[in-house]
């Protein structure tokens, strides 16, 4: 779990800088390989290389940039797991997803550090990077798989788009959420603080988790 605390001017601590560094890393290499990998996918997208230094350099760097997503992925898996475990609080917001799509903030139930939705997204994102990371390594390395094992080659090819559009599925919420839906919450990985009412209003249960005060039910 992050390190958390209040901060001056009663402003809190939401993510720390090395958090923010993974998220970053994983963000910007996550965004190449989806320009890069669009480019070697389909001849449509091919002008896409250009952008990205040429053909030979896109299908030079999708790999070793992959690997670098990967491990962002697995290093947050690292620092968020305990945090993303699905509690009877989340199926408690399950429940009331309605109320939080049409902003009914007051008919949703108090939450921790991330709610069932931003957890769900961080499964989703952390095993199709699995996938993705697996699929990737198969089709990068496939003159040294024997040819009895070839159908992973053929497995692969169909399965690491798959897990692409998963996990293009999943970028777009997030990105939409974080910037359109949950104001504050952009700027909370950048600087890495959110105010006080931020908190009380999005995640009271973490607020006072990290103050030490009771939350009052609703």
């Amino acid at each position: 779990m992050a390190e958390t605390r209040i901060l001056p001017g009663g402003r809190i601590l939401r993510y720390t800088l090395v958090e923010r560094l993974v998220h970053w890393i994983a963000g910007f290499s996550y965004v190449y390989l989806l320009l890069n990998g669009l480019a070697l996918w389909t001849p449509w997208m091919w002008w896409m290389a250009a952008l990205l230094g040429g053909g030979p350099v896109a299908r030079a760097t999708h790999p070793w940039v992959g690997l670098i997503f990967a491990a962002s992925v697995i290093w947050m898996y690292r620092m968020w797991a305990s945090d993303m475990r699905i509690t009877e609080e989340d199926r408690r917001w399950n429940r009331a997803l309605g109320h939080y799509v049409r902003h009914e903030d007051e008919a949703v139930p108090a939450v921790g550090r991330f709610n069932a939705g931003q957890k769900y997204l961080f499964w989703l994102m952390f095993w199709s990077g699995i996938v993705l990371l697996l699929t990737g390594m198969v089709l990068w390395f496939t003159e040294y798989i024997p040819w009895s094992l070839r159908y992973l080659r053929y497995v692969s090819i169909i399965v690491h788009p798959v897990a692409f559009l998963l996990t293009l599925g999943g970028f777009i919420i997030h990105v939409y959420m974080g910037t359109a839906v949950v104001q504050g919450g952009f700027s909370s990985v950048i600087r890495g603080e959110v105010t006080e009412n931020w908190a009380r209003t999005h995640h009271r249960l973490w607020l006072a988790r990290i103050t030490g005060n009771a939350p009052t039910k609703k």
